[in-house]
Formats: structure tokens, C-alpha cells, sequence
């Protein structure tokens, strides 16, 4: 990956030039935690602007670059699962994760399939199931949804060939069950994209392990959202930085939880 240094005081002096790292080396630096038996380790990527933005034109597309979906692809290529809400889905456009030939054997080796099923987090069920992520993806996509959900989108969904997981009593889902119920599936690997309204909900919640921020050395002004949206929590989690990366003015952070641990 070019120009991509190595910033914290964990890596040896020598390393910290600029440098081209391989695939196999951003994987390295990105790799999960082993989670005790049982138990997931849940991740979020998300970029924002300096003045705080999360989207442009209410896409993350103009404020990325090509560094930043290196990460975004490799950050994928860890995950068992990828965890999305019902509007990201919409307004991104997304499609099924796919499988890359440059991680393909370090998936064999960590007993994963070709790609990570996408998980979409919808109360309403409000989504085009004849898209190509429900009708023609490498592994299933479930839809997270509450016990109150229509019945009439439960039954086009599962028709679609989507896994349908109930987790939550209500309309909507529970972040503990969202967790459980996928780590129930062998999902342990979760990797949350958003959006704002989702995030939140999983900050709020306490259940997000680690953050990935991409750092967009861009300004957009205007009312955009930040990447965490919903109600003000009372106390502010504190997280702690881990890494820090370089690339062409973008910076690309991880902070874990504070205290938190493989579970």
C-alpha cells in the first residue's frame, strides 16, 4: 500500500517511513482478536470529513478514496459478517460482498467462506428484495428484524432467499441479540459499515468493540450527519487508539473500546 506509514509508538523506529504494503500486510495490521469460545468481537468502519461529515450528498463515496477502499476491502476480507442498515443499503446501492483471490487463503485457513454474508438491520423490511443482494449472493444475506416486523416483507424476504433473524421483541432489533444471534450462527467476525442511525444505536448499546475511522482530509460544510446518529448517550465512551495510518493526507485510526478484550 503506498505511502502508508505506521504512526504508533508500538512499531519499531525503522518502520516508520513511507512504504508500500502488500495485502497480506494491511490484513496483518487489521486481523481480529481471537474471541473466546462462543464469543464476537464487533467492529465498525466509517469515514468522515475534518468538519465531522460522514456522507456527502448523502453518500460516503465523495469524501473516500482509492486508500480508503483498500482498507474498506480488506477490513471485508477479515469479517464472517457484515453488518449494514436498511437505508446505507438503500442509498449505497450495495451489492454482494465478493470474493477476492488476494485473501482467499487466509479465509480457507480461518475455516470462512469465499466472501462475508451481509447482514442488513431493517424494522420495516422496507427493501428491493429482487436486488442482486438478496437474489444472487456468494453467501446468503440475513435481515435482522424485530418480532413485530410485517409479515407480508418477512414472507418476500425469505421468498428472496434472505435468512431472516429475528432479534428483538419489538418492530425493532436488540444490538446485544443482533450480536448473539449472528456469534449463534458462527458469525463471530462482525464488521459494522453504518450508517449513522445504526452506529449509534451500537455505541448506545455498548456493544462495539472497535472503531475504524477514516479520517478524509476534506470540508463540507452543511448539515451532513456524523457517523454516529440517535439519542445523546449520558457518559461518553472512552476508546483507546491502537493503530494509526497514512496515506496521501488521509489518516486511518482503530480505537478499541476502553478495557475491552476478546469475549
Amino acid at each position: 500500500m503506498r505511502r502508508l506509514c505506521p504512526v504508533t509508538d508500538r512499531t519499531p523506529t525503522a518502520d516508520l517511513a513511507p512504504r508500500e504494503w502488500g495485502p497480506q500486510e494491511l490484513a496483518d495490521a487489521y486481523g481480529y482478536p481471537e474471541p473466546a469460545a462462543g464469543g464476537s468481537w464487533l467492529r465498525a468502519n466509517m469515514v468522515a470529513t475534518l468538519d465531522g461529515a460522514a456522507q456527502h450528498d448523502g453518500r460516503s463515496q465523495p469524501i473516500s478514496s482509492a486508500a480508503d477502499m483498500r482498507v474498506f476491502g480488506t477490513l471485508r476480507a477479515l469479517s464472517d459478517v457484515v453488518v449494514v442498515g436498511a437505508e446505507t443499503v438503500r442509498r449505497e446501492g450495495y451489492r454482494p460482498a465478493r470474493a477476492r483471490e488476494a485473501f482467499a487463503a487466509r479465509r480457507a485457513a480461518a475455516g470462512q467462506g469465499p466472501a462475508p454474508a451481509i447482514a442488513v438491520v431493517s424494522a420495516s423490511l422496507d427493501l428491493d428484495f429482487s436486488a442482486p443482494l438478496f437474489t444472487a449472493p456468494l453467501t446468503p444475506t440475513l435481515v435482522l428484524t424485530g418480532a413485530g416486523a410485517p409479515a407480508d416483507r418477512t414472507a418476500a424476504a425469505r421468498e428472496a432467499g434472505a435468512e431472516v433473524v429475528v432479534a428483538g421483541d419489538g418492530a425493532g432489533v436488540d444490538p446485544h441479540r443482533l450480536v448473539r444471534e449472528l456469534a449463534d450462527r458462527g458469525l463471530r467476525r462482525q464488521l459494522s459499515e453504518g450508517g449513522p442511525r445504526l452506529l449509534g444505536m451500537l455505541v448506545a448499546a455498548g456493544v462495539l468493540d472497535e472503531l475504524c475511522l477514516t479520517v478524509s482530509p476534506t470540508m463540507t460544510a452543511g448539515g451532513a450527519q456524523r457517523i454516529a446518529g440517535g439519542p445523546e448517550i449520558p457518559v461518553p465512551r472512552r476508546f483507546e487508539l491502537v493503530s494509526l495510518l497514512e496515506e496521501d493526507g488521509f489518516l486511518f485510526s482503530r480505537y478499541r473500546r476502553g478495557g475491552a478484550g476478546p469475549e
